[in-house]
């Protein structure tokens, strides 16, 4: 029951950004991107996108930082992770 995030190291719309997963549940992820103040629409298939001055919010809020490798491991881990083109988007 760990929300995790990734360094803000993904460009895109001027700005870096950081991804935020749960390795429980989508459930847990909403409620705590809910919780910091991350609007739904950020949320992306399997994580939510988060611009580099919010990664401090959600690390302050209890989110574990790793690097992005280990953000896929988690969702895989999890049985949360969806690619780019899958069914049931």
């Amino acid at each position: 029951m760990t929300v995790y995030i990734d360094p803000p190291t993904w460009p895109g719309h001027g700005r870096l950004w950081s991804h935020l997963v749960s390795d429980l549940s989508y459930e847990e992820l909403h409620a705590f991107a809910a919780r910091i103040g991350v609007p739904e629409r950020a949320f992306e298939r399997d994580h939510y996108d988060l611009p580099s001055h919010r990664y401090g919010d959600a690390v302050r809020a209890g989110a574990v930082e790793v690097p992005s490798r280990e953000l896929v491991r988690v969702l895989l881990a999890a049985g949360l992770r969806r690619r780019k083109g899958a069914a049931g988007r």
